[in-house]
């Protein structure tokens, strides 16, 4: 029998997994405060029922960018999957498909985007760091869009990896027979070179990433492709403004799972904010400690268009495979219609600021 919660697949991934990978995983930067501090942000949300509506079909069907969803809700982009099972983003990607959900693919993925593309319906974005080869940036934009991605994904909030003390305890580097393969392995070199006392995902990131971009950038991306942008990584209203003001068509709300700027504002307090500035002007997805039903619900009514889920995907990985990340999914969604009916609100745009107060 599967897990009836979350925790039940966090518990069973732990078990499964070496402790310096798991700790790479579940780790955050400096205090590792921001995750707490996360989740902390969507319990002070408290739902606001609607009575005698008519709930005996709730559909959380959905469009974002165009792609149509079965509910709200995608897959955060994460690096090597194989790190939780050997068939890495291609189990994921099933999943995905089998939910309906959206799958946000990292540039650091361990398959290829081809194989991940052919093993799924479900509708792919790509994520992307600015490195300083922009050759490669390049080859990956014309490889998605080759293969039928339907968005870049642009993480504007790592100029360089944070520190990370878990990684640094363990010496954290990227294991033998694991690779980010669709990108020269010249590239991805120092990630794989531990040293005891340093974190080579930290290292590989200041010799790669490139520091000095600005939104003056963005413009050059947009020539390199047809596919939308989008920018993760958003915790401002200012920055909402400009992305909107450099076409951006979507923003994902989110402080990077809390491993990057320590004691940053939460992603949930910083979504109603943005939300007002854009004013329907781009799409805007929530990412960050989405572990229940009711966290669609109040992205939704924090005026999000969507949610992503990150760690609790690979939970689901380690336990059982794409059959885990489907459970994982399936979970979050069959917990969000049961919100929808008790909430009294049947559909995804029923959901709005009067469906939250704050404790």
């Amino acid at each position: 029998m599967a897990p009836l919660s979350l925790a039940g697949f966090e518990a069973g991934a732990r078990a499964r997994l070496e402790p310096a990978v798991w700790d790479f995983l579940a780790g955050g930067s400096g205090t590792e405060s921001m995750p707490a501090a996360a989740r902390a942000a969507l319990d002070r949300l408290r739902l606001r029922p609607r009575c005698l509506v008519d709930v005996s079909a709730p559909d959380p069907g959905t469009t974002l960018l165009g792609s149509t969803l079965g509910a709200p809700i995608g897959i955060a982009p994460m690096a090597y999957h194989q790190l939780a099972h050997p068939e890495g983003e291609v189990a994921t990607a099933r999943a995905a498909g089998e939910a309906g959900a959206l799958f946000t693919v990292s540039m650091f993925a361990s398959r290829t985007l081809e194989d991940i593309a052919a093993a799924t319906t479900a509708p792919l974005w790509l994520q992307l760091y600015w490195l300083r080869d922009r050759k490669a940036l390049v080859e990956l934009a014309e490889r998605a869009e080759a293969a039928g991605y339907r968005a870049l994904v642009l993480t504007v909030d790592a100029p360089r990896v944070a520190r990370r003390l878990r990684d640094i305890r363990n010496g954290f580097a990227v294991p033998d027979g694991i690779s980010a393969v669709n990108l020269d392995p010249s590239v991805m070199a120092a990630s794989h070179q531990g040293q005891a006392g340093a974190s080579a995902i930290a290292r590989h990131s200041r010799e790669q990433f490139d520091s000095s971009i600005t939104w003056a950038d963005l413009a050059w991306l947009r020539e390199q492709t047809s596919l939308p942008l989008v920018l993760k990584g958003v915790l401002t209203a200012e920055d909402a403004l400009l992305a909107v003001e450099h076409g951006v068509q979507a923003i994902v709300v989110s402080n990077h799972g809390g491993r990057q700027l320590d004691f940053a504002v939460p992603a949930a307090d910083a979504l109603p904010h943005i939300s007002d500035a854009v004013g329907g002007r781009c799409e805007i997805v929530l990412d960050g400690s989405v572990r229940y039903g009711a966290d669609i619900a109040r992205a939704l009514c924090l005026g999000a268009d969507a949610v992503l889920v990150g760690r609790p995907v690979l939970w689901g990985l380690a336990h059982s495979g794409s059959e885990g990340a489907a459970a994982v999914l399936k979970l979050l969604i069959d917990e969000f219609d049961e919100v929808m009916a008790l909430m009294g609100m049947p559909g995804v745009r029923d959901f709005g600021r009067a469906g939250v107060s704050r404790n």
